[in-house]
């Protein structure tokens, strides 16, 4: 077959294909053509998701007559004014953005210079570029794009449902007006909701205000502010609590020099920073910033500018994860403030406590990775080790003590012998007694390893435990990894480990069952973790083994040294598979509750 060039038009729909592949894209680019024209406000208009109509209209420099006849050509560009591709400071490249739009759609552009006394139009149709005409049009430009798709109805049969289209060129301008605080935007579809949004000024106190404005209330009282540097690489932004999470990553929202991206880097140290604290199949909710010397990173490998790429990604992965660890450690037992509100939801469903039921963002702990299995036998109920040994302390047995003013209050009661009730300044908190030890179990036992080494105790007499074959050797091929953590274990023959050593913190655990929750956790190990992860999953399992047990009766000493302990330790707010270990209700939830408000 002879080699003939293609067709002019054919070629921008192929480009098209690449950087138009549904209306939130087109959305995406003529909002930032109106962000790097230095608009002070972005209008965006959509009808039916985006297929019918696309119009975004914004106050910017505008174009002259010259510049507005030359940007529906291809290969015409605004973005690099020196020609260096290595230092892009504008929201392109890759851009071509409105001869591919056009190539795809009825194009229609009204803009007016600033300062200039006329306005013109352009109209693009089928491909084909009409003569610039005079218009009315105040400063700045005003796009149209009509029937999107229209002369390639195949790509139609891929596009979503209008409500899905309209989400997504919705979530695109939500991005950049995260980018972007002070800069006034509004977004109209009749498929979804719409918004708009004053400017917000600029600084940290503007991203904040942009923040609550786009992510809502719940999430700007639930975010922690997070500040680092590194090698002339800046991150701030704000991380949400870890009790605060989604069931998916929609709600993640990354940004390389103003930049909007979905990046497998960025997404990968967010799940290293938050491995510690949340469940599997839960996602949390960030707004992170990085700016860095253009130079240092490539925003030309992706058609859509979707992903970077960072000349140091491992600089990058490194300052994301310790930042936003050192803000979680920062955060000790603070807790997402939606705990009282499923609280009120569960004491209001119509079936009472008579099944168990999620009390946070529909999340079940029992179905972490972390959590033991059923069946297994519990270990032998443990004291505190700095807490005075069990009593009876029932609601009535005791005067009410303790500090109030604390950030958990003070204890008043124990129900059930497994949560404890506390009276803060200005409402309750409802402990899980197990949860919350076993956090700070967990966490006194990674700072002993960090620190010097888990401490370790000779066992008086060896303990032999008995396991499948198979088990048994692979207990046995990690006893260096455990030795880590204070066990010192050894094969005993087929089917069987011999213990010699444990953690001095474990003192009196059933060592069995820790045992064999270890051989199935082992069996069950995910390749891809770290070692430091696989061993922070470990060091759970024995804080788990070792917590005070749910059933056990605390004296009005121990609920409050458990209270003092907790407002102490990291990640208090909850366990070690990641369900809160405490619910707060404000008087003002409890008023909700009995109707008074």
């Amino acid at each position: 077959m002879a080699i003939r060039r293609l067709d002019p038009l054919l070629i921008d729909r192929i480009a098209a294909g690449e950087v138009i592949e549904r209306p939130a894209a087109a959305v995406k680019e003529l909002v930032e053509n109106a962000l790097d024209a230095r608009a002070q406000r972005i209008d965006v208009a959509i009808e039916a998701g985006g297929r019918a109509l696309i119009r975004v209209i914004d106050d910017g420099c505008g174009m002259g007559v010259a510049d507005l006849a030359l940007c529906v050509e291809r290969h015409a560009t605004s973005k690099i004014p020196d020609g260096d591709l290595t230092a892009i400071a504008t929201l392109g490249f890759r851009g071509e953005a409105l001869p591919s739009i056009a190539s795809v759609s009825r194009l229609e552009i009204r803009s007016r210079a600033r300062g200039a006394g006329d306005a013109f139009l352009i109209r693009v149709e089928d491909g084909i570029k009409g003569e610039a005409q005079p218009c009315s049009q105040p400063e700045g430009t005003r796009i149209e794009a009509r029937d999107l798709f229209a002369a390639t109805p195949a790509r139609l049969k891929f596009l979503k449902s209008e409500r899905a289209e309209s989400q997504a060129a919705g979530d695109v301008v939500r991005r950049l007006a995260l980018a972007n605080p002070n800069v006034r935007f509004s977004f109209a579809s009749e498929a979804s909701a719409g918004f708009d949004w004053p400017a917000c000024g600029d600084g940290e106190a503007g991203r904040a205000a942009r923040a609550r404005q786009a992510l809502g209330a719940e999430f700007a009282d639930n975010a922690l502010a997070v500040h680092a540097e590194r090698e002339r690489v800046k991150l701030s932004g704000f991380a949400g609590l870890p009790t605060y999470h989604r069931a998916n990553a929609l709600a993640q929202y990354f940004f390389v020099n103003g930049r909007a991206v979905r990046d497998k880097l960025l997404a990968g140290a967010l799940r290293a920073a938050y491995a510690d604290y949340l469940p599997r199949e839960r996602h949390p909710v960030v707004v992170l910033f990085i700016e860095c010397d253009p130079r240092e990173v490539d925003v030309n490998v992706h058609p859509a500018k979707a992903e970077v790429r960072f000349r140091d990604p491992g600089l990058v992965r490194g300052l994301i994860v310790s930042a936003l660890k050192a803000a979680l450690e920062a955060a000790l037992h603070r807790a997402a403030t939606t705990g009282g509100d499923g609280a009120i939801a569960a004491l209001r469903a119509p079936n009472g406590f008579s099944a168990p039921r999620p009390m946070l963002n529909g999340w079940d702990w029992r179905a972490s990775p972390a959590a033991p299995p059923p069946g297994f036998a519990e270990p032998a109920q443990q004291a505190f080790v700095e807490f005075l040994p069990a009593a009876d302390a029932r609601p009535a047995a005791f005067e009410a003590n303790g500090d109030v003013s604390a950030p958990l209050g003070a204890a008043r009661a124990q129900v059930h012998d497994s949560y404890v009730i506390a009276q803060t300044a200005d409402g309750v908190v409802i402990v899980d007694q197990h949860a919350a030890h076993e956090r700070i179990v967990y966490e006194r036992l990674k700072r002993q390893r960090a620190e010097s080494g888990i401490e370790r105790q000779i066992l008086l007499t060896p303990l032999v435990v008995d396991l499948d074959p198979d088990a048994a050797a692979l207990v046995a091929e990690r006893g260096e990894s455990l030795r880590e953590l204070g066990l010192v274990v050894e094969g005993f023959g087929p089917g069987a480990i011999l213990v010699r050593e444990a953690p001095a913190l474990l003192d009196g655990a059933d060592l069995a069952a820790l045992i064999r929750d270890l051989a199935d956790e082992l069996a069950a190990e995910d390749g891809a973790l770290s070692l430091e992860r696989r061993l922070d999953r470990r060091l759970a399992t024995l804080a788990c083994h070792h917590s005070v047990r749910a059933g056990r009766r605390l004296r009005p000493e121990e609920m409050n040294a458990l209270l003092r302990e907790m407002e102490r330790t990291p990640g208090a707010g909850q366990c070690n598979h990641g369900r809160p270990t405490y619910v707060e209700l404000k008087l003002a939830d409890i008023e909700r509750l009995f109707g008074r408000r």
